[in-house]
């Protein structure tokens, strides 16, 4: 390993001082959206603290943080061919939630409900890693016109995303308060001060995001202790404010925890059951997962080191998604993979170096050893991670039009752009668009509107006539006049 690199070296070992906090942004880039998917499912399983799992709760959180580290650690160095060498963030998947709700109900829900979940992402994960081998024949089909356009939904999917953590999160009483938006404001001011007022080689800039993200946390805990935290809604029941800081939930928090298998110690409850009834559509949403990888490592190159995606980190990546989540299985947790919120840090501070984000994986690793930094993390406001994270998903944005610009767009590339995003994305993006539609399509349009761009990107892209001649620029025009 190489030493005097900069973080935008992907080889090479920088300072402890620069790698810690570079690699702690990432963690509170992804830490609440790492540990959300889970706390959905089990509350859809009844798998709830009043039925008598607390600790079947507790311990299975704590395995999707020790997990999220593992794969990523993965995933930046490799184990032969699983992993691409790339600095993506992986972590549990919000991507299932959709066909797991029907997944649940089809078992019968409880527990048993749970364990077929988990016997149908074993499966489901071996199924992906054997795509990720055969992917780089498959790569002719992904030329950079196809991923960026998958980018580019990917950016517009999560704009609302960031939007919602910046108003406290959906569904709060209140979402879009003065002070959620305050937080967020915070958070956003600092980050654009930092990275464009530091100086450049400075970690205040290339760290910008972490310190923002502190600056925002640390308001939000003078706010708890200063302001009412409980309001009144219309119906005269009172609430907590979502920015309120949970102290509790810290202190009562163990100091040391060690993670258990499933079927063992705190998780001896739960069993993997294989049911065809949640393999099959999860099954499916393994294939579609991988589409949204390629698209994911295609972004955080083109982002981070201004190139494409080679077969290698894209078969590897793939590979790594697959494995990494029948691994994550059997220790209960749900699929892990790219992390699109981390791919837009990348994007937006080029902060790509191994050696950083493995900082990152290592301190998440830590999080499920101890449960009270994994506490301190999970209480943060979601509107403080929103002032950093509509910055970092339209960066994702703004990657995907860097690569379909890469080469000169003529009339054939404008009709895959318009045709892919306009019918894609519009019609898996809206709500409602597929609801007439048999079960199995709308696992794979409904949604996201990330597949059906993807398909229509990767069709026409096939079908269409490769000798459409470029559109002259504006200035091409200017120049001949």
């Amino acid at each position: 390993m190489k030493k005097n690199s900069t973080p935008y070296d992907f080889e090479g070992r920088i300072p402890l001082s620069q790698a810690i906090p570079l690699g702690l942004q990432h963690v509170m880039a992804m830490f609440i959206g790492n540990l959300t998917p889970l706390i959905i499912v089990m509350g859809l399983c009844g798998l709830t603290a009043d039925a008598g799992f607390g600790d079947l709760r507790t311990a299975l959180l704590q395995n999707a943080m020790v997990m999220a580290g593992i794969v990523t650690l993965v995933q930046l160095f490799s184990i032969g061919p699983v992993g691409g060498k790339v600095p993506i963030v992986m972590g549990t998947s919000s991507g299932f939630l959709g066909v797991l709700n029907n997944t649940v109900a089809a078992c019968g829900g409880g527990i048993l409900a749970y364990g077929a979940i988990m016997g149908a992402c074993i499966v489901g994960g071996i199924f992906e890693g054997v795509l990720g081998m055969f992917l780089k024949p498959l790569r002719k089909f992904f030329p950079a016109i196809v991923t960026g356009s998958v980018v580019i939904a990917i950016g517009l999917s999560l704009l609302g995303v960031g939007i919602n953590y910046f108003c406290g999160g959906s569904g709060k009483a209140d979402y879009g308060s003065l002070q959620n938006l305050f937080l967020g404001f915070v958070v956003l001011i600092v980050i654009i001060l930092l990275k464009h007022f530091a100086p450049q080689d400075s970690v205040l800039s290339s760290a910008a995001i972490l310190f923002g993200i502190l600056a925002g946390y640390a308001v939000a805990v003078v706010m708890t202790l200063v302001l009412p935290t409980v309001g009144i809604n219309a119906d005269g029941a009172e609430y907590t404010y979502s920015w309120v800081v949970n102290f509790e939930q810290i202190k009562n928090a163990a100091w040391i925890a060690v993670p258990s298998f499933i079927g063992f110690g705190a998780l001896s409850d739960l069993h993997v059951v294989f049911q065809a009834n949640a393999i099959i559509p999860i099954g499916i949403m393994f294939i579609v997962t991988a589409i949204e990888t390629v698209g994911d490592i295609s972004a955080c190159i083109e982002g981070g080191m201004a190139r494409e995606a080679t077969d290698t980190e894209l078969s590897g990546g793939v590979i790594c998604d697959g494995l990494g989540s029948s691994f994550a299985a059997l220790f209960g947790v749900l699929p892990n993979t790219s992390f699109s919120q981390n791919v837009g840090l990348v994007s937006m501070t080029k902060v790509v170096n191994r050696f950083a984000i493995s900082m990152g994986a290592i301190f998440l690793i830590l999080c499920g050893f101890c449960p009270k930094i994994g506490a301190i993390m999970s209480v943060m406001p979601q509107s403080v991670l929103g002032g950093a994270a509509v910055m970092m998903f339209a960066s994702i944005l703004i990657s995907g039009i860097q690569l379909i610009t890469k080469e000169p767009i003529g009339s054939r590339e404008i009709t895959i752009i318009s045709v892919a995003i306009g019918l894609g994305y519009g019609l898996g993006a809206t709500n409602g668009a597929t609801s007439q539609l048999p079960y199995y399509i709308q696992l794979v349009f409904g949604g996201s509107g990330i597949v059906p761009c993807s398909l229509a990107a990767i069709l026409l892209n096939i079908v269409l006539p490769k000798n459409s001649k470029p559109v002259r620029k504006m200035w091409d025009i200017e120049d001949e006049e």
